[in-house]
């Protein structure tokens, strides 16, 4: 079977746009460097120029995954500083939305893959979440909402609680308007448990 010449401007960004979709539509089990390859028109072996493996397609994957779910907590959070408990739905809501929208790349995002744990570039993409929802905590603190000492607690606090509610409703445990009324629910308590500790 001859290839069609390869035209894409960047190979790896059609790859893992090809890869998410795949994801998306049919699992983590129908992933395939070749097939990837198949699909963008070049040989089976193209791909290997980018992803030595299978495993480092999926952590590029998981790696993207955490870029974009930072950024998108961020943004929302962004258009609601102007209320501490405003900014801390807006980021679970879009952390919800994310799960929702893309919940195969999320549950990629939290698997490990390998014994020896994620690779450097995951660490380094899913650190950058954890310091988003640190940034938002700050921000709390500044607004006298808790003590500068409970930060790193209350960030991963709020992580594993965001985290909770997305599992609840990919898994479909939940619907997405319970989801938000749980989200109020969680901030609240949230809000007055930390303020009960000051």
């Amino acid at each position: 079977m001859s290839h069609r010449p390869f035209h894409h401007g960047n190979l790896r960004a059609v790859l893992l746009e090809r890869a998410e979709a795949v994801l998306r539509e049919r699992g983590i089990d129908a992933l395939s460097l070749r097939e990837l390859a198949r699909e963008a028109g070049v040989s089976h072996g193209a791909p290997r120029s980018h992803f030595a493996d299978r495993n480092a397609l999926l952590d590029a994957l998981a790696e993207r995954g955490f870029v974009r779910l930072a950024d998108e907590i961020r943004e929302a959070a962004s258009r609601a500083r102007e209320d501490h408990a405003r900014t801390l739905r807006a980021a679970a809501s879009a952390y919800v939305r994310f799960a929702v929208r893309e919940p195969a790349l999320l549950d990629l995002m939290f698997t490990a893959k390998v014994e020896d744990g994620p690779s450097e570039a995951v660490r380094s993409a899913s650190e950058r979440l954890f310091a988003t929802m640190a940034e938002i905590m700050n921000a709390g603190v500044e607004a006298g909402a808790y003590d500068a000492c409970d930060v790193g607690r209350l960030t991963l606090l709020l992580s594993a609680t965001v985290q909770g509610i997305a599992a609840l409703v990919t898994s479909r445990r939940i619907t997405t308007p319970q989801s938000e009324a749980l989200i109020d629910d969680a901030i609240t308590l949230f809000l007055s448990g930390a303020s009960a500790e000051r």
